[in-house]
């Protein structure tokens, strides 16, 4: 019950924040897209039904293989923590959509990192990292991540304190609560407030997705 309520809840939101999009950025139908961490490519189809030239970059295989099959999307294995594998100004637009929060460095590593400020500044230097790629390989973009204060966190879909809590208790609530919670994460997840998104994309104007009244995530976008 509760999963069929987060999957609506998460489906509408993707559906209103690529509305958005296609009002704020105008793509030619002949523009170079690339969908960063786009996974099985379903949700940029959605979003960009019409473009045909898009390449869907990740780190799982049959996610790859399903964007190929299922859409005919070009696509590209990245390995975690790499380069990515394009020439500067590569494309004419980078979509990345709930991907740059866990960006923290490689996974086996930062889910044991139970010092806070560590994996904190770990995390930032890997995200820092992240969006200057972004920038480097497309000409313009839209990147979008929950925000960090708001009441439900999204990874656990538990109360929105669990940010707040010291970083060895969170870990032992997350492990405790994937024995029979229907939302199961690992903790590898940072994620931005406002300060830390402007800082992270200077380039890009920085947009609240607001959900009654209150900031459920920002998107950093350059036209």
């Amino acid at each position: 019950m509760l999963g069929a309520i987060q999957a609506r809840f998460s489906n509408a939101a993707r559906q209103r924040r690529g509305e958005f999009l296609v009002r704020t950025v105008n793509l030619p139908l002949d523009a170079k897209i690339l969908d960063l961490g786009g996974g099985t490519g379903r949700h940029i189809r959605a979003i960009l039904p019409r473009h045909t030239d898009i390449t869907v970059c990740d780190i799982s295989t049959d996610d790859l293989k399903a964007a190929r099959e299922r859409f005919g999307f070009k696509t590209v294995l990245l390995r975690e923590t790499e380069r990515l594998p394009f020439d500067d100004q590569a494309f004419d637009f980078c979509f990345c959509s709930s991907v740059i929060e866990h960006v923290t460095g490689p996974k086996q590593d930062v889910v044991t990192i139970e010092d806070g400020a560590a994996f904190q500044s770990i995390a930032r230097e890997h995200q820092n990292r992240f969006a200057g790629e972004i920038s480097r390989v497309a000409k313009s973009f839209y990147v979008q991540t929950p925000y960090r204060y708001f009441p439900i966190e999204s990874h656990t879909w538990l109360p929105g304190i669990i940010v707040l809590l010291p970083r060895r208790l969170q870990i032992a609530l997350i492990e405790r609560f994937n024995r029979f919670w229907f939302k199961r994460t690992a903790p590898d997840w940072h994620l931005f407030d406002w300060r830390e998104m402007t800082e992270t994309f200077p380039d890009a104007k920085i947009y609240r997705e607001r959900y009654l009244g209150m900031t459920k995530s920002l998107m950093a976008i350059k036209a």
